[in-house]
């Protein structure tokens, strides 16, 4: 379980976030929806461990996380909207690079586990460059999950996909929640918000629940 608490977070004399709470269950998919520029990427790599919050609680199964790298590391794989690959190596070097496990697991995992599922195998001789959007997606959300991680943090996974791409990452976050795992993202895609269980919107630096009944189009058409 993830509960989040009171997080605040100010940049250059602005409140970027103010009193963020929520809390996430396994097997549940937490959407939050906003603006460009509302806070959302903020959120997600302070749940993730890349930025501090000015204060503020995050804790995981019972256990505070906040500034404790090795727990956020072993329980949160964190994919971001720009994804980390080096250009320049073949899918299957990036993949080394990032992958968290001995050599041995990553061609376990490539030949029965996330990596074959998100179909990684295909394409592991191809220069990371040449990938497809939907391909580099794929390949950084298997390496962010190498580590078994119970949570997958999410920003804006569909973004500037095609629709045949859109629909693989989406079919993955449902098995993925499925088989009890925890997903929080950040979209303006119908699909993804759609899959959420949970709706939140943050504006103004505050995080509320969406108001009952408000579909998936409506949503986007706020923001």
């Amino acid at each position: 379980m993830l509960e989040v608490t009171g997080i605040e977070k100010r940049y250059r004399g602005r409140t970027i976030l103010k009193n963020v709470s929520f809390r996430a269950n396994p097997g549940e998919c937490i959407g939050i929806v906003g603006g460009n520029g509302c806070g959302k990427t903020t959120l997600l790599s302070i749940l993730a461990g890349i930025r501090k919050p000015d204060r503020g609680s995050i804790r995981i199964d019972g256990q505070e996380a906040l500034g404790r790298h090795r727990l956020l590391e072993e329980k949160i794989a964190y994919v971001p909207q720009e994804n980390p690959l080096i250009p320049e190596l073949t899918a299957f070097d990036n993949y080394r690079l990032w992958f968290r496990g001995k050599r041995r697991e990553m061609e376990r995992d490539l030949e029965c586990g996330v990596g074959r599922v998100l179909g990684v195998d295909r394409f592991l001789k191809t220069q990371a460059g040449r990938l497809s959007g939907g391909e580099k997606k794929r390949l950084s959300i298997a390496a962010a999950l190498s580590g078994r991680a119970d949570i997958l943090i999410l920003d804006e996974p569909g973004a500037a996909l095609d629709l045949e791409a859109k629909e693989q990452i989406l079919t993955y976050i449902r098995s993925y929640v499925k088989a009890g795992g925890t997903v929080l993202l950040t979209s303006h895609e119908m699909g993804e918000i759609g899959a959420c269980t949970t709706l939140y919107v943050l504006k103004d630096g505050v995080l509320v629940p969406t108001e009952a009944g408000l579909s998936a189009r409506e949503l986007i058409q706020r923001f």
